[in-house]
């Protein structure tokens, strides 16, 4: 896999908890909607498996996976958080704008 598709898959993955009405993408959650927490669960369950593609992808391209310490991690995840952006965007403010309108 290239490493710009890789990078697309974790932008958009970033961004599908914040674009998915249903918890999990599965469970439908009523009529109070899903809640903030439920949508950070759902990225932080997609960081963690963006991040094992990553291992898989650095296993098959280098034969090995570099041993990462917490600074890494730290910096992925604040990445994933920057691509999260345009999702929680959408959903917190521009939603509400374009259903006044």
């Amino acid at each position: 896999m290239p490493e710009w598709l890789f990078i697309l898959i974790a932008i958009i993955s970033a961004n599908l908890p914040w674009l998915s009405e249903r918890f999990l993408f599965v469970l439908s959650c009523g009529s109070q909607g899903k809640r903030f927490w439920m949508r950070f669960l759902e990225w932080l369950i997609l960081y963690f498996i963006i991040g094992g593609m990553a291992l898989l992808l650095e296993k098959r391209r280098m034969g090995n996976i570099q041993e990462q310490d917490w600074e890494f991690y730290a910096i992925t995840s604040c990445l994933y958080l920057i691509f999260a952006l345009p999702g929680f965007i959408y959903r917190h403010d521009l939603k509400h704008l374009l259903e006044r309108r």
